[in-house]
């Protein structure tokens, strides 16, 4: 049977990601402990890193933590429920998951509903917690491109117009992030569909033709922008500037340096006492570094390696036993949350310019948290029906 996922792709994902299928258990156990140590991590680290910003914010030395545990039931809660629909309603309601996420994009920035922040509106305030709407349209988009991608099988592979018609709905999602403004999401959003596409079965051509232009175009509005273009400049050489715009990248580079191999212990950062930016959200894993050192730094690479090899496995495992939307939806559900893990993680020691992106299941943020925990219970899904029907298959053969 010829692969829906490309040819090539195909034959490597065979051959390296063969072990979801080693187990008779419907649930994916390994992935279920990466992401829970993740997340345990993740609440030890906001606990330690926001100490001081909620004392001085709040009056609660515990405030984010106690908001963060929230977020953590109401995403167990959400990943729960996801884990009990079957892939094939997600497919179906795929156009209006889309629909939704596009709604939400567009009533954030309606004037009185969004919540400004630092000269950002990404939230609707929902009482006990802020609803970042760009997290939920990354998955609803993310969705729909696993669906175009069965629907559209060879339109994809052979056709300039295959290619292009969902990126024109990721243009239209990105725009709307970009008036937020939101670059990093955008970027993280564009190069996930890319490569769903890529694995899809896209021509390399027509993929390096068009990653070319996004790369283009991605520059063009880096510089037509001050502030992006001041973020670019204090990454190239923030001690031009050590008080202003290369402020973040040193006191994050002095955070990574000094916790040398082995760190200066749990709660014992300098540099989280006010001298890094949020350091509970977009510099947590600089915390990270100067507490527990570049065991540490190693430790948190494997995880979310292990993460995304595992994403993978259960993606070749869905396509080999027939399930071509739990598939794709797996390979960009693991994109996904890798991508922006090693954005962040290259933000903090300087190898990239500030994204302002979260560090999935360990950063401080109610609503990224909330939809990595709702992704995780998909992707559990997709392994369970691939599992089952690997099961039955071999009985057959018995």
């Amino acid at each position: 049977m010829t692969s829906v996922l490309g040819t090539s792709w195909h034959q490597f994902s065979r051959r390296y990601f063969k072990q979801a299928d080693r187990y008779e258990t419907p649930l994916d156990s390994v992935l279920a402990g990466i992401v829970v140590i993740l997340v345990c991590l993740g609440l030890v680290m906001v606990a330690s890193s926001s100490v001081m910003v909620a004392e001085n914010r709040t009056g609660d030395a515990l405030f984010y933590v106690k908001r963060q545990f929230i977020a953590l039931c109401l995403g167990t809660t959400l990943g729960v429920a996801a884990y009990q629909v079957r892939m094939i309603w997600w497919q179906r309601f795929a156009p209006g998951l889309l629909i939704v996420g596009l709604l939400l994009l567009v009533l954030v920035l309606v004037p009185g509903i969004g919540k400004t922040v630092n000269y950002s509106t990404r939230w609707i305030p929902l009482g006990i917690f802020n609803l970042q709407v760009s997290e939920f349209a990354k998955l609803f988009a993310f969705t729909y491109m696993a669906s175009y991608l069965v629907r559209h099988v060879e339109t994809t592979r052979q056709s300039l117009m295959g290619f292009i018609k969902p990126l024109l709905l990721f243009a239209l999602i990105g725009f709307l992030v970009l008036l937020q403004p939101d670059m990093g999401t955008t970027v993280v959003l564009f190069a996930t569909g890319m490569a769903m596409l890529f694995i899809g079965g896209v021509r390399l051509g027509l993929f390096v033709l068009i990653g070319a232009s996004l790369v283009f175009v991605a520059a063009l509005l880096t510089l037509s922008t001050d502030y992006r273009l001041r973020r670019v400049t204090g990454f190239l050489d923030p001690w031009a500037d050590p008080f202003g715009d290369g402020f973040q990248l040193i006191q994050s580079l002095i955070a990574v340096g000094s916790g040398n191999w082995f760190g200066l212990g749990l709660g014992n950062s300098v540099q989280k006492l006010m001298f890094l930016p949020e350091p509970h959200t977009d510099f947590v894993f600089s915390v990270l570094a100067e507490e527990f050192g570049f065991i540490g730094i190693i430790l948190v690479l494997l995880l979310f390696v292990a993460f995304a090899w595992r994403a993978f496995s259960i993606s070749a495992l869905a396509e080999k036993t027939g399930h071509t939307f739990g598939a794709h939806l797996a390979s960009g559900i693991g994109i996904w949350i890798s991508l922006q893990a090693f954005i962040h993680i290259a933000v903090d020691i300087g190898a990239l310019p500030t994204k302002g992106l979260t560090l999935p299941f360990v950063s401080y943020g109610g609503s990224s948290l909330m939809v990595s925990c709702l992704a995780v219970g998909i992707l559990l899904r997709i392994a369970r029906e691939a599992r089952l029907s690997s099961a039955q298959a071999r009985r057959r053969s018995a």
